[in-house]
């Protein structure tokens, strides 16, 4: 079933007549929903506060904990949508993979998988993996009733990237190296990753996600050509693997101008697009049948009010043609917002918008 359509035979769930999930279906909405990437935490002093002495990971894999911080943003700023508090390295985490998660830096991984041999290191992840996700959604959305919850995870190429480099890179290198060098392997390795994603998200479906966003965050890296090549078939592989669920598939990733229609391409329901590019221009992009989701700049932010409003009213106006759009900044909040900026925003775009 298609998440542009509506459940025939099915009970309508508490969350179907949501405006978030409107506009991922192009109807109309009651007013431009709006949630931020990264809203679970990062700006929020009562996040640090309930983070205090529990490194990442851990707090991952504490249902209750992962419940109170998804919550946070919803009660503080009115979004009109929860995104499940997790990191994108999570699944692999939780398969075996040796790494961490250090502050300031990001995901270490100890052993980079950089040959054939170190495939052995990706099994199938299965939901008795990661069942502290599956208790967090039951918390949730008992919670949340009408509120819908996001679930997420990291696009093959994304986490090929971590795993092959080690961790964070400015070049993807290694990463590079292996697509041009061993394209066999790089195919394997990603359909495997393909694999896990999948499974990682349709966890999360079958414990109550109304929607679901893969990030590609680093795929901004690659020509559109090298993207059709070598990573479009296996980010395919996931969104076909969650198509019959009829949840809307959201797929972003930064510094995706030049891929934008090939993100739709891949099999989403909504494309998410950075700052870089204007809502109108990234519609012509991604073409008819799709939503699109973004895109303040999140710098913007630290402008003054003023300032604020009047790039939301730009990107309002260019969204004023598109079949469906839901608010968001063109990346994450960054972890110095003044959280009561984002509460004005969020009234500022409800009010701007209602009708």
């Amino acid at each position: 079933m298609s998440a542009n359509q509506s459940p025939a035979g099915q009970q309508p769930t508490a969350t179907y007549d949501s405006a978030f999930l409107k506009a991922c279906r192009r109807e109309p909405v009651p007013h431009t929903p709006v949630w931020f990437m990264r809203q679970a935490g990062r700006s929020l002093p009562e996040y640090l506060k309930a983070r205090e002495g529990i490194p990442m990971l851990e707090s991952c894999m504490r249902p209750e904990l992962v419940a109170e911080i998804t919550l946070q943003p919803v009660r503080r700023h009115g979004v009109d949508a929860a995104i499940y508090f997790s990191d994108i390295v999570v699944p692999l985490k939780a398969i075996g993979i040796d790494l961490d998660i250090k502050p300031g830096v990001g995901p270490v991984i100890v052993n980079p998988i950089r040959t054939r041999a170190d495939l052995a290191q990706l099994r199938d992840l299965t939901p008795e993996d990661v069942t502290y996700v599956t208790e967090a959604f039951g918390l949730l959305t008992r919670e949340l009733g009408a509120t819908p919850l996001i679930g997420f995870a990291g696009a093959p190429f994304t986490l090929a990237s971590y795993l092959v480099e080690g961790g964070p890179s400015r070049n993807h290198e290694h990463t590079k190296a292996l697509m041009y060098g061993d394209p066999q392997l790089w195919a394997d390795l990603l359909d495997r990753l393909a694999g896990i994603t999948a499974a990682f998200l349709k966890v999360q479906i079958d414990a109550g996600a109304s929607a679901v966003q893969l990030f590609d965050s680093w795929v901004g890296a690659l020509s559109p050509a090298d993207y059709r090549r070598s990573v479009l078939p296996a980010s395919r592989k996931v969104f076909e693997a969650v198509s019959g669920y009829g949840v809307p598939r959201i797929h972003f990733g930064v510094g995706t101008g030049e891929l934008l229609g090939l993100l739709g391409e891949a099999g989403a329901d909504v494309v998410g697009v950075d700052w870089r590019v204007p809502l109108d221009e990234a519609a012509r992009r991604v073409g008819p049948g799709k939503a699109l989701q973004g895109n303040l700049d999140p710098a913007v932010l630290f402008a003054g009010r003023e300032a604020v409003e009047t790039k939301t009213r730009e990107i309002l106006d260019a969204a004023a043609g598109l079949e469906g759009h839901v608010f968001n900044l063109g990346h994450g909040v960054l972890p110095t917002t003044d959280p009561d900026a984002l509460t004005r925003l969020v009234e500022y775009i409800h009010t701007q918008t209602a009708g």
